[in-house]
Order: C-alpha cells, then structure tokens, then sequence
C-alpha cells in the first residue's frame, strides 16, 4: 500500500510541476469551451490526505485550486492558473454498494456508465445520463449537477445526491447530508449549515429567491447557487425535506468544497424494451410544436438534432453508420424513446404519437426503430457535440449560449424569438438536444480568430440572457456557468441575489482558493480567449496533404474537448489504447491534439514541431487509427504522429533503431538468403537491445523463401473471376504461408490471382516518419495499379496495414495531381477478409466447398480494419462454412502496433495494453477455441502474451475447404 506523501515532499513535487514547461500545462487547457487559460500545476492525489495537503500547498502560496474530472465542461470550469486537481487518475473506487436502501457510495472519478455496469446484477442504476456518460465522471456530474437525455424520468444529479465528503478550504473533512443538527458537533459541515440556515431565515430574502430566480415550470435549472432548491425545504417549506446542503454543492462547479466521496441513492432498472420514433421535420418550428404533443405522451427521452449536426455525420466513418434510419434532408429530427416490457407494447406508444402527429400535420417520416439498432441512434445524438467541430474553417458552433432553459410549454414561441434575435446578428444557429425537458443546446457560428466576432461573442451572450430573463428560465439548465456565463447571472437573477451568492462563497471558501472566478466575481467572459484576435494564421507547410481541412493547425483545432477519447475498455472501441492503460490525459487524442495547437499556434521557432514536449507526448501514441473513426471530430492522430515525426526529424537526429524499422523491407530483401542466420542472431538478447528491441520479445521469423518467389513458380488455371493480390512486406519475408494459403483458397473458389513486381506498401516508413520515401512508394503503386485494377478485378491484399495505406495514406501523399487516381483506386483496393464476405454475400461462394465439422472461433481484428474498414467483414467471412461458430472478442488495440510493442521502451506498455482484455478473452477459451487475428503483430503479441498459436482467417478458411487444392506446394 502506497503512503501518503509528506507535506514537504508534496510541495517540492508541485514546486517542480509550477516549472515543468508548456506541455503539462497545455495539456490541461482541455475542457470544449473557448479558454485558453493555462494552469501552473497539475495535481495526481490518490486520496483525502493528498488533497488535503494541496489545499495547505496553496493557502501557503496563495494559489487556487481547479478540480477536474473528465474535463469535458462546457463553459470554462476546468480552465484557471491555479492548480489543477485531477481525480479521474486514481480517485475512482467505488466503495460501498448497499442494494437493500437503494444506494452507493463512490469516489468522484468513478465513470458513470462503469458504475451502471456494475450496478446491473443488483437490479439498480444511477439515472442521470449525459452524453459523454461512457466516460464522464461522478464528481464532474455532482460539479455541474449534469442531467442529460434522461432528466425528463430521472431529473437531475442534484435529486440523486444523498450525502457529500468534502475538503473545506481550510482543511478540515466536512460531510454534508440531511438532516444534520447539534449531535454532529465535530463536522465542520454543521458550522456552514448553520450560517447557510440563517443567510435565508429572513422571510423577504426567501422570497426575493422565489421571484428571481427561474420559473417552478423550468425543469432544469443551474443558474448561480441553488438557494431556490433550499428554500423548498424544511424548516422553510414544513412539506418540503429535510435541508441538505448536497442540492446546493451540486451545481457549484468546485468552488465551495473539494468533494472526495459521494453517496447516491439509484433507482431501478429502466423497463426492458425500448423503441425510438424519429419524427422527421422540414423546419425547427414543427419540431418544437411536436415536442409539446409528445411530453403529453410521457417519453422517457425527446431529443432533437438540426439538419446542421446532420450533415456533420454524413464524413464521420463511426457516426455515417447509424444514419440508417435518416429518410431525405430533415431539417430536424425529433428522438423520442418509449420504453415498455415489450417491444409490441412499446411500438404501440410509440404509434399513438405518430397518429397525432400526422393528425396535426406535423414531420413527413416517423420510422420506429427497436432492439439493438436503438444503440446506433443514441451514438448518432451523442456524437452532436463532438461532429459540430467537423464544420469547415475557423468559423466553429461555439459553447456560449447552448445552456439555457425554459418550461417546456415556452419553448416554440421562445426559440421562434430566440431565431428571430440570431437574424439580426446575421446568425444562423445550431439547435440539438433536450427539447423534452424545455433546453436546445443553441449555438451561434462564429470565428473567434476576428475581433469582430469576438464582439458578437459577446453581444450575442448578453442579447440571449436577456431573453431568458424574459421568459423566467435558466441562463445555464445542465452545462453550468464556469466563465462563459458567470458575468450575466446578475442580469438574470438580479443584483441583491447575486450579492447573496457572494455571501454564500464567503460561507464555504473565506479563503477564496476554490475555482475562483466561476459564478461570483468572474471576469469578463471575452477574455482569456484560446486566440488573440486578428493575428496571422501561421502558413506550416506539412508532407501529408491536410488542404481538406484547411492544413494541419486547423485539423488539430477540430478537437473540441468532448473526450471520446477517454473512455474505457468497458465502453468498448479502440482509441487511446496507451490512454486506457495509464490514465493519463497526454495520452489521449486530445492531450496530444492540444499540445500539438500549443506549439503550432505558438510558432517561435523556425521548425514549429521541434519541441521535445510535442515528442513526450507523441511517443506512446501506437498510431492504432481508432480515433479516426471514433473521434467524432475525426482527428487522425496517427497521421499527425506520422507528420510530426517528419518535420521533427528534420531538426533533430533519428534513431538508429527507426531507420532500421523503417528500412525492414529493404533489409529482409538482403538477408532472406541468409535468413537461418539472421534468424539465430536475432535471438540473442544483447543484439536485441542494440537495435532497440526488448530482449523479452520474440521475433518472427524471416523466410528464405520468399512468398514472391512461391509466386512465380506457382501453377494456377485460368479463371473468368480474377483478383489481383498485394504482396506486401510482412507476407512476403514472414507470413509466407499464409500467403500460399490465401492464393490456393482463391484458387479452390474460381479466382484466379494476378501478381505484378509492385513496391512494398511502406508502412513502415509512414509509421517512423520518413514520409518521401513513403510519398514515393505511393505514387509508384498509384500509378501502377490505377491503369489495371477495376471493380471486376480489384486488388486485394492479406496485412491490413498494409493494403488499406491505398484507402487511408495514400490519397494525401501523393501529388495533388494524383489524389483524384487515388481516391478512384481505393474504391477497388480491399481486405481479402472484406473481398471473400462480399463474393459471399452476391452468391459467388459456393457452401459445398467447405466442410461441416463443428468449430468454435474467437476473433481479434486488426485495429487498422476496425477504424477504415469493417471487422463484421472477417467475421462473416469465418462464419461462411457452416458449422463455425465466430465470436468478436471485444478488445480495443493489441498493444504491438506494429514495431511499438517491439521496442524495449515500449514493452511493458504494450503488454499491459494486452493484458487489459485481448489476452484474459483468449486465455479463458484457448483450450475450446481457434484464436484469429488478421494482424501479423496482433498474432505475435497474442503468442507472447498467452503462449497460443493464433491463425490468420485465411488459414482457418484455407484449411475448410473439402477439395485437394488445399495441399500447399
């Protein structure tokens, strides 16, 4: 058990990290709002004394202290120049479960649809749902007091709050929950209820409170501190509960107490069975007009998405899959789900709405979707935040506005104004999300790079709080004040409550160190902005073509913040496999995006990617290319590692083990005759670790014999179906019979394989940075294959790294007078697992070529085929002999990544990586099951991390076959 650090030794740690230069401070401007602040220090705790000895830390020093979850709020909360505390790191233990009361006990860094998994088998869950609910965190949820697509069932965190641990601002462990009196004389939390208790007992405040703040009809409602929620109950309301100061810390955004435990009380699982209408509209106003019908029919959620977040879905790889269901150009969509203990029943509420909908003339589509499709929809409704930033150019739907909330029954006539008051800004606005609970995240279009638009930033801010004040709602309904609201609550609320919401902070935090700036006494919320206005755009000139996105400074600026990239194994997914083995934000997408803009907007230096900092936080990027479908933003960090390693290389030396990586296919060419040699001395541990590999690692074999030289001997008769096949470098040198099985199974199913003397694929030498190499090796391939390969003779290839470069690299290395020939190509260049479960599906397969015997398969895709292609693919393609039963294991990225796994630097990384689910999800079935994995590396890793032998796809199918050409020559 680790023991907690002295003060002393706490300090020095954080004297260190206040000079630990721009990348962890860059790291941690990462919450989606438009701030650029930078802290000074970031702190790890791993429990209350740690905490406890950072708040000493900074009373001595004068600093504030910013608590931080997921970091993906909205209006500025997480951004400051304290010291930033994160809890999502270690502070993530659930701790009690008690499932005959209803309730848990948890850390604040527990991630909310982690703690529903586990809730599951009791019957319970913790209703709340937000849309990064698959990796936001408890604390972060209790901070904003977060509500999400379910509050028009659930309400919001605040109703679920039963009991609060927290850290005063002086140190002292001070626990809030109901009904408190005099025999709890030793909690701190007994002195502030008492003060709290008297701030209200004049009965003309209470009802200065009842007048001010919003109307009882709003639902949500987040605006300042919640002293409306105190008032309604006891001894102020003799019918309301017992007072419990929780319902005011949720909502507080960290800037009262420093919460370490939290106890929710959770509700029974939701019904079994749901369906989604989605009710298809031509303009904005029908929706909202249905929006009324359809609470009178009691949802459990009523979302709506514009034609705007739409069309952003249409490019994304992951989110364009779940448009299924979309019928023609809606202007919007209204999600509306019913839940029931069947799907008949459900369908049939779902059908009583439809009728009156039609009955008032109201949407032209309503397809009811159910069973496991329904995920898809709620994937394509979460994806809006994160999808908006796909919006080309500097212009960006920007979180200034997107907050606010009136009574449902409002909420036509309000957006009809709300409309009309964008015209006269020349605005056309984003509207997406609650329009069941009475709240549309309302964004305005707007470039905060131009002063002019920082002015409308502004003026538009101002202009919607004084609509909302009109209308008696809430400026902020779930996503809080922070620093982009904070100046406009004494509008809403009036200045003598403001006055009561100072008197409030002073309660809890006389100290002021608690997130300052936030609710009371914020600055301006148009400064501290992430650009200074007007500036030259720095010109950076880059290998990789980024002119689709308007160059690599403005394809790192579409990471918003959201976060996808920090969700877990248990969400499934690939992304940030080194992110899901050490929790720490430099290794997520956007930890890498942020220092990656850092340094490109900054460009002091004459080459803008020589900063070491960029390379720390590049270096354990595994370039899986998960994020490049998963990120809704589509940031492809992989590409950008690819690039950053160029430029980087261009001011700084290479590693002798890259060049040799990098070269391997040159390499294998000059040894291969030798390769019983090579094979021996690469055996020996020294020279691993002199090439940079770890002396734990096996490494595969080179064959003598190359799978081209098999190739050119090998007799084959003509066919009408002709395929040409890739030969790429790993099947060539290593996996050479898999090669010769991947030609003879095509062979046995009439297709006759054509191989031309081509280049190799250069992966590697995309993966190490040497991009004129990789640039030339493409445009070589282009131009060779684009004059022979057609639909009816694609090119196919086995390593999927390798063949889908056509699909993903190549376009944007080439010239730009070649993109157009590349692009066409990729449209004819496949997986041979894509190919055979495609000729499958159009009847070119015949099943009487395979045997009937009874197989169990347990199947690993290649995290370049789950990102660019489709795994379903290679599962349908085992699964056509009859009899084989297939299962997907559910594991994100191996952990080799090509050579990554391989390096001594890299091994104990990789390893975990593995460890987390691919080699738990083998070991349990390995005796039952054949292992595939379509991966060369995957296959290696899986033999070093559990000791089986796993088979390409191609090999399991080959060995199915029934006819005698399955005998290799």
């Amino acid at each position: 058990m680790q023991s907690n650090p002295p003060l002393n030794q706490l300090s020095d740690q954080l004297e260190g990290e206040l000079h630990s230069g721009a990348l962890i401070r860059s790291l941690y401007a990462t919450d989606a709002s438009v701030y650029r602040e930078l802290p000074l220090a970031v702190a790890l705790p791993k429990n209350e004394l740690d905490i406890r000895l950072i708040i000493a830390f900074a009373n001595e020093h004068k600093l504030s202290i910013i608590p931080r979850a997921a970091g993906t709020s909205l209006a500025g909360q997480c951004v400051g120049n304290g010291i930033v505390v994160d809890i999502s790191k270690y502070m993530n233990r659930i701790l009690e479960i008690n499932e005959e009361e209803a309730w848990v006990r948890v850390q604040p860094g527990v991630v909310r649809d982690q703690l529903n998994e586990i809730l599951q088998p009791h019957g319970l869950f913790f209703g709340p749902n937000t849309s990064t609910s698959n990796r936001c965190n408890i604390g972060g949820m209790v901070g904003n007091n977060s509500c999400g697509t379910t509050s028009i069932v659930y309400g919001s965190t605040r109703e679920h709050v039963l009991e609060l641990k927290t850290i005063l601002s002086n140190g002292e462990v001070a626990t809030f929950k109901e009904g408190m009196d005099n025999s709890e004389s030793d909690n701190p939390a007994l002195h502030i209820h008492d003060q709290v208790m008297e701030l209200l007992s004049d009965e003309a405040t209470r009802e200065l409170i009842k007048e001010r703040y919003p109307s009882e009809e709003v639902t949500r409602r987040n605006t300042g501190y919640a002293l409306d929620a105190l008032i309604r109950m006891k001894p102020f309301d003799p019918n309301g509960p017992d007072f419990n100061l929780c319902s005011l810390l949720c909502g507080s955004e960290g800037t009262l107490a420093f919460t370490t435990e939290i106890k929710l009380n959770l509700v029974p699982l939701p019904k079994p069975h749901d369906v989604v209408l989605a009710a298809h509209f031509n303009s904005i106003d029908d929706c909202l007009k249905a929006t009324v019908i359809a609470m009178d029919h009691n949802p459990t959620a009523c979302e709506l998405m514009d034609k705007t977040i739409l069309d952003c879905t249409k490019d994304n790889i992951e989110q364009s899959k779940n448009r299924f269901f979309i019928e023609g150009d809606p202007a919007g969509i209204l999600m509306i789900e019913f839940r029931s203990e069947s799907d008949e029943e459900a369908i049939d509420l779902a059908s009583e709405l439809t009728a009156q909908l039609k009955e008032n003339e109201l949407g032209y589509a309503f397809p009811i979707v159910k069973g496991s499709q329904t995920a898809s929809v709620w994937s394509l409704r979460n994806a809006g935040l994160g999808v908006l930033a796909n919006i080309p150019g500097d212009k960006k739907a920007v979180a200034c506005i997107e907050d606010t909330a009136v009574a449902v029954k409002d909420l036509p006539k309000y957006i009809s104004d709300f409309s009309g008051m964008m015209k006269s800004f020349n605005q056309e606005a984003v509207y997406y999300a609650h329009a069941g609970a009475g709240e549309l995240h309302l964004r305005p279009v707007l470039n905060l790079k131009k002063s002019e638009d920082v002015k409308n930033f502004r003026t538009i801010a101002q202009a919607s709080a004084e609509l909302v004040k009109r209308y008696n709602g809430s400026l902020s309904g779930e996503h809080g004040d922070g620093k982009v609201r904070a100046e406009f609550i004494p509008l809403v609320l009036g200045e003598e409550v403001y006055q009561l919401l100072k008197q409030l902070k002073s309660i809890f935090d006389p100290n002021g160190i608690f997130n300052p700036g936030k609710i009371v006494d914020p600055e301006p919320m148009d400064t501290g902005l992430r650009y200074e206005p007007d500036r030259d755009e720095p010109v950076i000139r880059t290998k990789f073509n980024f002119e689709e996105t308007g160059g690599i400074l403005r394809t790192v600026e579409k990471c918003n913040g959201s976060g996808d990239c920090r969700k877990l194994n248990f969400a499934g997914g690939t992304m940030c496999p080194s992110y899901r083995a050490t929790m720490n934000e430099t290794d997520t997408t956007r930890g890498r995006a942020n220092v990656l803009r850092e340094f490109l907007t900054m460009n002091v230096k004459e080459n803008p990617f020589d900063h070491p900092e960029i390379k720390e936080a590049m270096d354990l990027c595994l370039s899986c290319k998960g994020c490049k479908s998963e990120c809704p933003s589509n940031i492809d960090m992989a590409t950008l590692k690819s690039e950053f390693l160029y430029q980087y290389h261009k001011s700084n030396s290479v590693k002798f083990s890259s060049r040799i990586t990098a070269n391997n296919s040159k390499i294998n060419g000059w040894l291969s005759p030798v390769a019983l040699v090579v094979n021996s001395v690469l055996s020996i541990g020294f020279i691993k670790n002199l090439i940079g590999i770890s002396p734990k690692r096996n490494l595969p074999k080179l064959k003598r014999k190359t799978f081209k030289n098999w190739f050119r001997r090998h007799k084959q008769d003509s066919f009408e179906r002709k395929v040409y096949l890739f030969c790429d470098e790993y099947t060539n040198y290593y996996d050479v019979e898999i090669g010769k099985k991947a030609v003879l199974l095509l062979n046995a199913l009439g297709y006759e394989v054509l191989m031309v003397d081509h280049a190799e694929s250069g992966r590697a030498f995309i993966s190490k940075g040497f991009l004129d190499e990789a640039s030339d090796i493409a445009t070589k391939n282009v131009k060779q294959f684009a004059g022979m390969v057609s639909e009816e003779s694609p090119l196919i290839g086995i390593e999927p790294s390798a063949i889908l470069s056509f699909r993903d690299e190549y376009p944007n290395l080439v010239d730009v007078e070649l993109k157009a020939t590349a692009k066409n190509l990729a449209k004819n260049v496949f997986l041979i697992d894509e190919f055979l479960s495609y000729e499958y599906q159009k009847g070119h397969i015949d099943l009487s070529e395979f045997n009937k015997e009874n197989k169990h398969i347990k199947l690993h895709a290649h995290c370049h085929q789950k990102a660019l292609a489709n795994s379903e693919d290679t599962l349908k393609m085992l699964s056509i002999p009859e009899n084989y039963q297939v299962e997907m294991i559910p594991s994100g990225c191996c952990g080799m990544a090509g050579s990554f796994g391989y390096e001594k630097d890299h091994y104990d990384l990789s390893m975990a990586i593995g460890q987390q689910v691919l080699f738990p999800g083998i070991s349990d079935s390995k005796n039952k099951s054949l292992i595939a994995a379509n991966g060369t590396s995957c296959r290696h890793q899986i033999m070093d991390g559990t000791n089986t032998v796993a088979f390409h796809p191609v090999e399991i199918l080959f060995d199915a076959l029934l006819v005698e050409a399955n005998k290799i020559k």
